[in-house]
């Protein structure tokens, strides 16, 4: 009987990972990117593999004016995890901001 329960739940964490995460950083001047902790992060929802939703993050906000170091969105293992669960009905995505 736990067999039955175990299987569904190892497709699904193996699916996630199959799916892996994925990350598109922007830095000012092609500098090295930074991993200190961001001033900025928020999820935002998407939709039907994300076709669904539009968001805009104004940094000069996120940075209270400041220079914006870095730029980031991610893919992350617990936003492919939601995805895969909803089968993509729901497919959450990751902002973050660095600032001076």
């Amino acid at each position: 009987m736990g067999n039955k329960r175990v299987r569904p739940l190892a497709t699904i964490l193996l699916a996630a990972a199959v799916a892996g995460c994925s990350t598109i950083t922007i830095t000012r001047k092609g500098e090295q990117k930074l991993t200190t902790p961001p001033n900025f992060e928020k999820s935002y929802d998407y939709f039907l593999w994300g076709i669904v939703n539009d968001h805009d993050i104004d940094v000069k906000d996120a940075c209270r004016g400041g220079k914006v170091e870095q730029m980031q969105t991610q893919y992350t293992f617990v936003d492919a995890l939601l995805g895969i669960c909803t089968l993509g009905i729901y497919s959450p995505r990751t902002a973050k901001v660095w600032c001076q």
